[in-house]
């Protein structure tokens, strides 16, 4: 039987118009080394003693928040920005507010254990539940309460900038169960990730901004203009099926491509994935992504024709590996 320690913080979203650290929610451990070792109930004692403890203790971290956000101490909290829009915490709690919330945890295991000799509901004395339960396991209850109270109040800085479940706590839990004391002021340290921050490297900001456009060839306006119209204008319009000739510039296929290699002795090689296609929709009217002679090659072919033809790479193409190759293209419309 385990009792419910997981370390819970308030995470937060970019959402205006709602607390954001304001629903506890899982943090990550910064830690891959697991505290369950140290938080498990003792197993030795009997089956229906240990049945009878299971505590969830969210509820009191709840309402205790509740009650602390009208005054009383406060917490101490060191801001400091770090790298990769990133923000770290040091956390100082108050004595007041550990004890506070030492004794919400006692009251809450009071409530819901069935403690032999006492009646449900009915409060059981201090060292009377600590012997039941085992001071370890409310020790670790309480830093969670610790942690799920003052977590929302430390982040509050950031709740509008923080990045979704980007809380992480820095401080091993084992180290804060062990340093606990009623009497001291709790410690611990917590980062989140935030919106970066964009700025203006000048007074101008976007006013007098030069921006320079490197073009391989001169572009004639008008003529891109009329190519942009025709190619929107063939988009929007109605295909039909033409099976009465052969394939001529401006239509728009669908074909099935095998590519194989050519043997200096002129005997087929190995085939060429990256060259073969099923159902590859080819407009004859844009092909300058296609190998020298490919189109041409088709010029004619019919619905349910298939054709072959050699083709050679150039030593330019862009994959270095088909540079100069000769190839056997076989072409099914």
């Amino acid at each position: 039987m385990e009792l419910a320690t997981a370390a819970v913080v308030s995470t937060a979203s970019i959402h205006p118009g709602r607390s954001h650290f304001s629903n506890p929610r899982v943090a990550s451990w910064s830690s891959s080394s697991s505290p369950s070792s140290s938080r498990s109930l003792s197993t030795s004692a009997s089956t229906s003693r240990s049945q009878r403890r299971r505590l969830p203790v969210a509820s009191a971290a709840v309402e205790l928040r509740e009650a602390a956000a009208g005054g009383g101490d406060s917490v101490r909290v060191i801001e400091t920005p770090q790298p990769n829009s990133s923000v770290k915490f040091s956390v100082e709690v108050p004595p007041s507010i550990c004890q506070e919330c030492y004794q919400t945890t006692l009251l809450e295991y009071s409530k819901r254990f069935k403690v032999p000799g006492f009646r449900p509901g009915k409060i059981v004395p201090e060292n009377v539940l600590l012997n039941y339960v085992g001071p370890q396991h409310v020790r670790a209850a309480t830093v969670e309460a610790i942690l799920r109270h003052t977590l929302p109040q430390a982040l509050s800085s950031v709740e509008e900038r923080a990045l979704e479940d980007s809380v992480r706590i820095l401080t091993k839990f084992d180290d804060m169960n062990e340093a606990f004391s009623l009497d001291h002021v709790f410690r611990y340290d917590v980062a989140v990730d935030v919106v970066p921050e964009v700025r203006w490297l000048s007074e101008d900001k976007y006013k007098n901004l030069k921006v320079v456009i490197e073009i391989d060839e001169i572009v004639d306006a008008e003529k891109a203009a009329e190519l942009e119209l025709k190619r929107r204008r063939k988009s929007l319009g109605l295909l039909r099926i033409v099976p009465d000739r052969g394939l001529q510039v401006g239509d728009l296929v669908v074909l099935d491509i095998l590519a194989e290699t050519i043997t200096t002795d002129g005997s087929k090689g190995e085939k060429i994935p990256s060259a073969e296609s099923t159902g590859f929709h080819l407009d004859t009217e844009e092909n300058t992504n296609l190998v020298p002679g490919f189109l041409g090659s088709l010029i004619g072919i019919r619905p349910g024709e298939t054709r072959t033809f050699p083709i050679q790479f150039p030593e330019s193409f862009e994959q270095e590996t088909l540079q100069g190759v000769r190839a056997q293209f076989t072409g099914c419309l």
